[in-house]
């Protein structure tokens, strides 16, 4: 039988799902579309060169590996890279270079020089300067080192920390985070700030909100020092502009950063921009300004599960030096699931109870303290609470369900355990199977997919499904 490109490509896609996790799965191979096979050469297609030098330094081993198991030992991967409107190939080799020199040989760069003069006005006044120098605006506690690391932040964080180390000198430029509030843009992109600058004295770096830039764009124009305003930016090394959403249905600053941007990009300066939602969902921006922030990376940041929102609460308490309960430290991580910025706000609110008051911080404590804390407190819903609902249930010993025992009471215990877990609280797939039994995310995703399947099939088994969510509701 004859071999195609998309047959080929998709059996090495079965493979690459099953070794790496699923969001990386979605943001890095799904985009790849395979273009042709000749002979033992396959070529695949990628977005942007920021593809294929993450491919390269990150998937190189796997690619490898994958292709020649269905191409044989001859079979190498080529890539077609989208750079706008054209297009190159790069011929994949075991020694290519992962920082991407042969695609780097291609890419054009125009330097436009920056027209500075003295008498550029800082709207950062520092006074008696005569030489330009900018207050960067940085929060000094926002650094790599208080970012905790967690599978909803591990894409941001390492794309943060490689323009940190190298501004203007990767593909992810500019780098956009983006996700709900609370949950550390604006402290990761601070933290990229104050590493360059601690690395880069140097560099002139400004963090600055949407709203002030737009503040300032208007003082400029009241004023008539436009110039100045528009000189300064470009002057940049590096720029943080948080919530660019808020420049929504601001023609004239959207105009005026466009050309900021602009300068900026082709005098190869980082920008990092922060933003409530990825660029194809944002509105009331400008369609030349939106394709500009998608030249680079866009990361999201997503709602942290249990394990990352603990660890998030004990960093803090070092960082305090305070000691808490792990059952308070879990608790109160159960609790408060949408926002680290809430996370944090709660363990203030809880020592400073127990300061004030005296009192011991206990498990009775936080629960008291957490009702008056969080608006609308939802009931409590753990992995654990789920077990034993469903335990008592089927009238299954707990220890079973997260044993390796095959009995179908048990087996159907635990999946819809797995199915509940997964529907009822914010962790995920990894710390769900881990839970129950050490199992990996796999083993959760069929469980809920059998669960599904018998809940359409089986009016007796949803009936069971019913039951137990009527108890979850009402406990």
């Amino acid at each position: 039988m004859e071999k195609t490109y998309t047959g080929v490509w998709n059996n090495c896609l079965q493979v690459i799902k099953d070794n790496i996790p699923a969001q990386s799965f979605k943001t890095w191979f799904e985009p790849v579309k395979a273009i042709r096979l000749e002979g033992n050469v396959l070529t695949i297609q990628v977005p942007s060169l920021f593809f294929y030098e993450w491919l390269e330094e990150h998937y190189v081993g796997i690619l490898r590996k994958t292709v020649k198991k269905f191409l044989g030992e001859q079979g190498r991967l080529e890539y077609n890279i989208v750079v706008e409107k054209s297009s190159t190939n790069i011929p994949y080799t075991t020694n290519l270079p992962s920082n991407g020199n042969g695609a780097e040989a291609k890419r054009q760069s125009i330097p436009v020089p920056v027209a500075l003069n003295k008498n550029i006005k800082n709207p950062f006044v520092i006074p008696g300067l005569k030489k330009l120098q900018v207050d960067p605006q940085l929060n000094q506690n926002y650094t790599f080192e208080n970012f905790v690391e967690g599978e909803c932040n591990r894409l941001a964080r390492s794309a943060g920390y490689a323009v940190a180390n190298k501004p203007g000198g990767t593909s992810f430029n500019p780098l956009m985070l983006y996700g709900d509030v609370g949950l550390g843009k604006t402290h990761l992109a601070q933290a990229i700030g104050n590493e360059i600058k601690k690395n880069l004295p140097d560099k002139l770096v400004i963090y600055v909100s949407c709203e002030k830039f737009c503040q300032q764009f208007v003082d400029s124009l009241k004023n008539n020092t436009i110039n100045d305003f528009v000189n300064f930016y470009q002057a940049m090394d590096v720029i943080i502009m948080d919530d660019v959403h808020n420049f929504a249905g601001k023609e004239k600053t959207q105009d005026i950063f466009f050309h900021v941007f602009n300068h900026l990009h082709q005098s190869g300066k980082q920008i990092i921009l922060t933003s409530d939602k990825p660029p194809k969902d944002l509105s009331g921006l400008e369609e030349r300004l939106l394709s500009r922030f998608k030249w680079g990376l866009s990361a999201d940041i997503q709602i942290p599960d249990l394990e990352t929102r603990m660890a998030i609460l004990k960093k803090k308490m070092y960082s305090d030096g305070i000691e808490l309960p792990e059952n308070v430290v879990e608790y109160v991580a159960t609790q408060i699931d949408n926002s680290v910025r809430e996370l944090e706000g709660a363990m203030v609110s809880l020592l400073a109870q127990s300061t004030l008051n005296k009192k011991e911080i206990d498990l009775n404590l936080a629960k008291s303290m957490l009702k008056n804390f969080v608006k609308n407190t939802h009931k409590e819903i753990s992995m654990e609470y789920i077990q034993k609902l469903v335990c008592e249930y089927f009238e299954v010993p707990v220890e079973m369900v997260k044993s390796k025992v095959r009995k179908r009471e048990i087996v159907q215990a635990r999946q819809i355990s797995m199915y509940l877990a997964k529907n009822h609280t914010k962790s995920s797939l990894k710390s769900i199977g881990s839970f129950f039994g050490g199992r990996d995310h796999s083993t959760v995703i069929y469980a809920c997919q059998t669960v599904e399947d018998l809940i359409e099939t089986d009016k007796k088994f949803k009936t069971y499904v019913q039951d137990i969510q009527k108890k979850l509701k009402t406990s």
